[in-house]
């Protein structure tokens, strides 16, 4: 089976040397004479003694670990909250992780790029331009599937005062005041998800889902989101969603889960020592690794953390089906007829206005009177 490579960020955080409790430049012997693999092994050597061997850990993490002894911390998280953002922090800087790997994609990259002022006006702002947007990249029904699903994250931000994604740009942050720390990208591509999400329901779902989120309007408290933490609270509210859409449970939630366990499972590959040269024997020591997940995930990744994965078959885009194909249709002519509509009306008003004007009437008149005398 071809293996999917970890999604690195398209700017990985830079190695940092000031992470280590002692200044890296003051070593035995001299100084100057150090190879840059010396001065590696110097390095990775600090990093492991400042690396907890017993960590004081937060409730929502979970540990487990690989065949070739390779430790995971995964950290469940809710997605609006300072507290998981300040457990994300404590795990890292306890643990001085060789690899991150947090639940984006490559399409919502840019969340961890933008302050949270312009993240919290972009999620509050839902523009026909972004429907456009969602539309080119995942068609018709799956972009409005988004925008739904965004409307959705835009009550929550504005309910809340709080742009979503916090534990993710702090666990960013943090990766790269640690020396050789990688970020990756776990999550499997939204285009993916929402095109296998819209192909598991039938007409009448989507239009009782997408029904039941454009008019969602309960008031969320902070104290509500904290609550998400609690495995049980959570477990209700899936089972909850389960019995309504168990298709949709399927293709957004568990198939995410064994995407996300393959790929912490990928980056906890053992680490390969520096060599000297070729002609010295390879040396891997376990790796240690940081995954940031929604507290939802983390009962499907301890499910699946020793099971054997094949994440093609999740990967797979179905053909639309038949009653996919007519709402699409329907969809469009609607748009298309609104589109016809407006520009009859926006027509209509204009050239009567224009007809209205007294230098047209006067124009038309001279006309009139110019035809006769030829």
């Amino acid at each position: 089976m071809q293996e999917e490579q970890p999604q690195e960020a398209a700017e990985e955080p830079a190695p940092s040397t000031e992470a280590s409790e002692c200044d890296p430049g003051v070593v035995p012997g001299d100084s100057q004479n150090l190879s840059d693999v010396d001065a590696l092994k110097i390095l990775l050597e600090m990093k492991m003694k400042k690396r907890q061997k017993q960590p004081s850990l937060p409730g929502t993490v979970t540990e487990l670990v690989t065949e070739e002894g390779s430790k995971v911390y995964v950290v469940g998280t809710a997605h609006f909250s300072d507290d998981s953002k300040r457990d994300v922090v404590k795990t890292i800087q306890e643990v001085q992780p060789d690899v991150v790997v947090v639940e984006l994609c490559q399409y919502r990259v840019s969340m961890l790029k933008m302050d949270e002022k312009t993240l919290l006006k972009e999620a509050k702002e839902l523009s026909l331009e972004k429907l456009q947007q969602a539309v080119r990249q995942n068609g018709v029904m799956s972009g409005l599937m988004q925008m739904l699903l965004l409307k959705v994250s835009a009550h929550i931000t504005e309910q809340l005062g709080m742009a979503p994604g916090g534990e993710f740009r702090e666990a960013f942050k943090e990766a790269s005041k640690v020396p050789f720390c990688k970020f990756h990208l776990g999550d499997r591509p939204i285009p993916v998800t929402f095109k296998r999400a819209i192909a598991a329901l039938s007409f009448w779902q989507k239009v009782k889902l997408a029904w039941g989120l454009c008019f969602l309007s309960d008031p969320i408290s902070k104290d509500d989101v904290e609550k998400c933490k609690q495995k049980d609270l959570l477990e209700q509210m899936m089972a909850e969603m389960i019995g309504e859409f168990p298709d949709l449970h399927r293709t957004i939630v568990s198939e995410r889960d064994i995407y996300l366990t393959y790929m912490l499972r990928q980056a906890a590959k053992r680490l390969e020592l520096p060599r000297a040269s070729e002609a010295e024997p390879r040396k891997s020591v376990p790796s240690v690794v940081v995954g940031v997940v929604g507290m939802g995930h983390v009962p499907g990744i301890e499910k699946n953390w020793s099971t054997d994965l094949n994440i093609q078959e999740i990967m797979s885009v179905p053909p639309p089906s038949i009653s996919s194909r007519v709402a699409r249709f329907v969809v469009k002519a609607a748009f298309f007829g609104l589109m016809c509509y407006g520009f009859y009306r926006v027509g209509k008003r204009t050239v009567t206005l224009i007809l209205s004007m007294t230098a047209t009437r006067s124009c038309l008149q001279r006309l009139a009177e110019i035809r006769p005398q030829k």
